[in-house]
């Protein structure tokens, strides 16, 4: 019997790239992992490296690490190509398989400021505030209740008082899984956190073994450095993360022109064997455990050197990277839906719609960064969440397969001849009438005065007021006890 799962959009993936093309990258990327290779600033990961095989040319306190292609191929042998991401809610359960190309839509990035909005009769006014345990339980609140979101990624950066780098991220967890029963996945600040937040996994799903079937949480982590660089304290987080078996997502996001080369093919060749070299290291470390490939290259604006999102290079890159995952049999996290526009509006709209409407008909299984995010990943903005979850639905239902079935062939016959013979000869008077979303895809949001985005506003003070979809109290009562660097914000426990 089939798992119950958050069904996405089914897509027939547009293919950027030809199988040439892609035999070409996938040979460079092997080159560069040759030659020049990984500069490793983690002694363990050099030792595995060393251990199966690679070429080790010690350079004092960072060897070079010079990876065979044999190895490669031995890690995406190992790695499986269907993982399972559990959520608190099991219909919220995502199945990622690599050579199904189902598209799911999600939340990110970990943002220092949060927006408001604020109406000044129909003129929008906004507000930066700093990111808190506060805003951070009303985004998973807000993000649990838009229809199109179908994972977690935590989206504001907790700056209280008392947060540190030793609670923050049982804190950041906590207060996600506890407004949330979707699928919840985050960095890791300090590996002696894993632990914790392990063991708060397993509470909330229902013990060790029901975590290990349908983890409730999972993980993401730069492991390489653009260009080419095993990061130490990343590396070791990564090891860990592998040996315990939770889900990880190894990310590479070279900036074009800066950290990664302009053209396309140099950057897509270059951030595949990071993430080769990634995906081999974690292998190498726990043969099996999940692992999904991470592309999240960008371009760099050379007049401030910001990152550049909504390049329309960048959605070349995301296409390319996501064929090149399917060739590999991994399951593909990628980028849609960040504006580099500051605030809502037209050049907001504009960027995410094109990401929207280019990047998931590639099939990525695993789409991020899709609501709510301006000044590339600084901002996280509520009401433009809302906006988000609109257009994903618009773009959702433009990705939809024909619905052309030989089976209906005898009732469209019958339903065209039977208006034929009507006085009216007008289809809506003849019963049973679809649903408007199923006639046409129609903008959700609409206000007479203050438009699209005041339309948003008032959704989000809508959603404000649902009832939250809070712990149980024992089991906070229980997490209270059991980690004490949980803050009260977080547990609403006195």
């Amino acid at each position: 019997m089939a798992q119950s799962q958050r069904e996405g959009v089914l897509v027939t993936p547009h293919k950027r790239l030809s199988e040439d093309q892609l035999g070409l990258i996938d040979g460079m990327s092997r080159e560069l992992l040759e030659d020049p290779g990984l500069l490793s600033y983690n002694a363990e990961a050099v030792e595995l490296f060393r251990a199966a095989g690679a070429k080790i040319e010690d350079g004092g306190d960072c060897p070079r690490v010079r990876i065979p292609g044999r190895l490669i191929d031995e890690a995406l042998e190992t790695a499986p190509s269907t993982i399972v991401l559990g959520a608190r809610e099991p219909d919220n359960r995502l199945v990622l398989d690599a050579s199904e190309p189902r598209v799911r839509f999600g939340s990110g990035s970990e943002t220092n400021v949060w927006l408001d909005v604020a109406f000044d009769g129909a003129v929008p006014r906004f507000s930066r505030q700093p990111g808190s345990i506060a805003r951070l339980v009303r985004s998973a609140h807000l993000c649990e209740n838009l229809e199109h979101l179908d994972f977690f990624i935590r989206n504001v950066n907790l700056q209280d008082a008392d947060i540190t780098a030793a609670n923050k991220d049982i804190n950041q967890f906590f207060t996600s899984l506890g407004n949330m029963t979707k699928h919840v996945q985050g960095g890791l600040t300090a590996l002696e956190a894993l632990d914790d937040v392990v063991t708060l996994g397993e509470m909330i799903a229902g013990g060790p073994e029901a975590f290990a079937r349908e983890p409730v949480l999972s993980f993401i982590a730069c492991v390489i450095k653009s260009p080419l660089q095993v990061v130490d304290d990343t590396a070791s987080k990564v090891l860990a993360i592998a040996r315990r078996g939770v889900p990880l997502v190894i990310s590479s996001c070279p900036m074009g022109g800066a950290t990664g080369p302009f053209d396309e093919f140099g950057m897509v060749a270059m951030v595949n064997a990071e993430l080769l070299a990634g995906v081999t290291l974690h292998q190498l470390a726990s043969p099996g455990a999940p692992v999904l490939y991470g592309a999240v290259p960008v371009r760099t604006r050379l007049d401030n050197l910001n990152d550049m999102y909504a390049a329309a290079e960048a959605m070349h890159y995301y296409l390319d990277c996501t064929q090149l995952a399917r060739r590999y049999g991994l399951p593909c996290y990628t980028t849609a839906g960040v504006a580099d526009a500051s605030e809502p509006g037209i050049q907001a709209t504009a960027e995410k719609l094109l990401a929207y409407a280019t990047v998931p008909p590639g099939g990525a299984q695993y789409v991020h960064y899709a609501f709510g995010l301006l000044e590339r990943t600084n901002v996280f903005c509520p009401e433009q969440a809302v906006l988000d979850d609109a257009h994903i639905g618009l773009v959702k239902q433009t990705l939809g397969g024909p619905q052309i079935d030989a089976g209906r062939r005898a009732a469209v016959l019958e339903l065209v001849r039977e208006v034929m013979a009507s006085r009216q000869r007008t289809f809506m008077y003849h019963l049973p009438l679809p649903s408007r979303g199923e006639v046409y895809a129609r903008y959700p949001l609409e206000d007479a005065e203050g438009g699209a985005l005041r339309a948003a506003h008032r959704r989000f003070a809508e959603i404000e007021a649902m009832p939250r979809q809070t712990l149980p109290d024992k089991l906070r009562r229980e997490a209270a006890t059991r980690f004490p660097q949980l803050l009260p914000a977080a547990t609403n426990v006195g």
